[in-house]
């Protein structure tokens, strides 16, 4: 079997902070000797997320069976799941923006089973359906837990409780035609009906101006999928919360780098 050098772009920061977590919940446990040290462990993880490189491809690299791959990832992904924040949390930073962008994604997922929860009409596609919170710059603060493709954003989104928490804490949200009727501080852009006039120039403004904010907001959502794993998640779809919260993680440590 041929192989070749390869490169992760993500910073030592990350790893160190992985592989911490790793090397303490293996003294916490009192583990004994593995195939692969702390580091090592992480740097197969990150490989896995970021790059998206499968199991049959991690154990031939870094020599070790499918199923130790798959268990180290799945380990990682529990330990560092544990470690996100949940909304009330967010919450903190959340109330402190100057406003907060909502939007929805789907993220795409192998055929399962019970197929008809997780079809999109929307998407025509099988996926899970993920809330993003996103600061005025487009920076990503917050994704939600994962639920079926076929739920609706608005619905995903008071499911959450993302809508009372957003109005609770009287942030100015603004959001796309998806969650019109959501009410409190959730501003979306005008809509016009089937049996109604033509939009006004002055509602035709308003919304220019809102697609213009809102559009910032796919910068977030861009950001989630530059973890390669989300590209189409070959797992469990229960697993995907797993997944995105571990990457909300390894992101905010990736972007604490950048801050004061």
């Amino acid at each position: 079997m041929l192989s070749y050098p390869a490169t992760i772009p993500l910073s030592s920061r990350t790893l160190s902070h992985l592989a911490e977590c790793i090397r303490g919940h293996r003294r916490q446990r009192r583990s004994r000797w593995r195939r692969l040290d702390p580091g090592r462990q992480a740097l197969l993880t990150l490989a896995h997320l970021r790059n998206g490189d499968t199991y049959t491809r991690l154990a031939a690299g870094f020599g070790i069976g499918v199923t130790t791959a798959w268990r180290y990832v799945r380990e990682a992904f529990d330990l560092l799941a544990a470690a996100a924040d949940d909304l009330a949390t967010a919450m903190d930073r959340i109330r402190k923006l100057a406003y907060a962008i909502l939007d929805g994604t789907l993220i795409p997922i192998d055929r399962v089973a019970d197929q008809r929860p997780y079809y999109s009409g929307k998407h025509k596609r099988h996926g899970v359906n993920v809330q993003v919170i996103a600061d005025a710059a487009g920076r990503l603060v917050w994704a939600s837990a994962a639920l079926p493709g076929a739920i609706h954003d608005l619905s995903a989104a008071r499911v959450h409780g993302i809508i009372d928490a957003l109005s609770s804490a009287d942030v100015m949200t603004f959001a796309d035609k998806g969650y019109q009727g959501a009410g409190g501080s959730v501003r979306t852009p005008f809509k016009r009906h089937r049996y109604r006039p033509k939009l006004s120039r002055r509602q035709k403004a308003v919304n220019r101006t809102h697609a213009r904010v809102r559009a910032r907001g796919e910068r977030a959502i861009a950001t989630l999928k530059t973890w390669k794993l989300l590209t189409k998640l070959r797992c469990c779809p229960r697993r995907a919360t797993a997944i995105v919260q571990a990457i909300l993680v390894l992101h905010r440590v990736e972007t604490s780098r950048y801050s004061g």
